[in-house]
């Protein structure tokens, strides 16, 4: 599918989903709710977003020294913003790792390290999450009982991290494991026609290579720069934190009391939950989810709106400026032209880390 078409499918979703969640929750007494609400404590929510973008710059500055390169704030910003974009456009939120890459690579960042510190970044944010729902969990075990959307999102989400963790530790200590499972995926997709016979050779040797050059990077990515490996764990906690801070302070705003630790829980298994949803941008899942979230704390008449509030401060905003980056950058007529002229360079390039690599 094209760039424009799954951006047009996510904006066709997000606003069905809009629609949908305001049409089946607000009533007369919501808009007197929200004529109430605490304005400074709103705008304090805006300046929130801000920070995260800011947090986030920051860590990518901080992974590029310890991949031993220079980035400015400027320029990681952003890689941020085109971030939200290829996330938006793809399942699972998968786009936008190969976005960042490409952006990291322009900017004069060789692949193989780009790939590293986009990498590591996904997986602080996953082991921060990791860390946040047991601890939470032992906690707030009566919260998450007397609910069951949350049992459901916690079984979920120990499924999956049990999974991330062990092919996280295979990949480290048995890289040939994963060149043969995956010959062996790419050998069935052979025989049910998604990959042509005279391609299969290339599609293993391809898969092999970048699995050894994943192995090699990584390895000499958290070898080195260990200073500025933990400057940007600790950016990465006060990132999340303040991204997940966003929710309860619209809460308060509302003229409500909300528990933090328990909006922390609750937040930590959804957002874990919605980097493994199939829609582009995890639209529909993220709006109807985030509603139900809000409606573990607030009346299901105003749960809606702040739903939708939320993640037009947290995520829409974000999607805009990473839509304006990626037009400024390729025009938008010529996403796919650019991808693809610069997917041979991003090869060859490649090929020489890895001759270097194995010298």
């Amino acid at each position: 599918m094209s760039v424009r078409r799954s951006f047009s499918l996510f904006i066709l979703i997000v606003m069905i989903s809009i629609v949908s969640v305001l049409f089946f929750s607000i009533d007369g007494a919501t808009f007197q709710i929200i004529k109430n609400a605490d304005s400074s404590l709103l705008m304090l929510s805006v300046l929130l977003v801000v920070v995260v973008w800011c947090l986030d710059s920051f860590k990518f500055v901080c992974l590029s020294k310890v991949a031993g390169e220079n980035l400015s704030f400027r320029k990681t910003l952003s890689v941020v913003w085109i971030n939200y974009f290829g996330c938006a456009i793809t399942p699972m939120q998968s786009g936008g790792g190969p976005f960042q890459i490409y952006l990291l690579y322009k900017n004069g960042v060789a692949v193989g390290k780009s790939v590293a510190i986009t990498f590591v970044r996904t997986l602080q944010i996953l082991f921060i999450l990791g860390i946040i729902v047991p601890f939470a969990f032992i906690t707030e075990r009566e919260f998450i009982e007397q609910h069951f959307l949350l049992r459901v999102f916690v079984c979920y989400v120990g499924i999956f991290l049990f999974l991330i963790v062990s092919l996280l530790v295979i990949s480290f200590t048995r890289p040939h494991w994963i060149k043969r499972w995956t010959s062996w995926f790419l050998i069935k997709f052979q025989k049910f026609g998604i990959i042509k016979p005279r391609k299969l050779l290339c599609a293993v040797r391809w898969v092999n290579k970048e699995v050894d050059n994943y192995s090699i990077n990584i390895r000499l990515f958290v070898s080195s720069g260990k200073k500025w490996f933990f400057i940007s764990f600790i950016v990465a906690i006060a990132h999340l934190l303040v991204y997940m801070s966003i929710m309860p302070c619209l809460i308060l705003a509302m003229g409500f009391e909300v528990e933090f630790m328990q909006c922390l829980l609750a937040e930590s298994l959804f957002l874990f939950f919605l980097y493994f949803v199939p829609t582009p941008g995890a639209s529909g899942a993220a709006e109807g989810g985030a509603t139900a979230i809000f409606a573990l704390f607030v009346p299901w008449n105003l749960a809606g709106v702040m739903a939708i509030a939320w993640r037009v401060i947290s995520e829409y905003s974000g999607v805009l400026l990473g839509t304006l980056i990626t037009i400024k950058l390729f025009g938008w007529g010529h996403v796919e032209e650019v991808l693809c002229e610069e997917r041979a360079k991003l090869v060859d390039d490649k090929s020489k880390e890895n001759r270097t690599n194995s010298l």
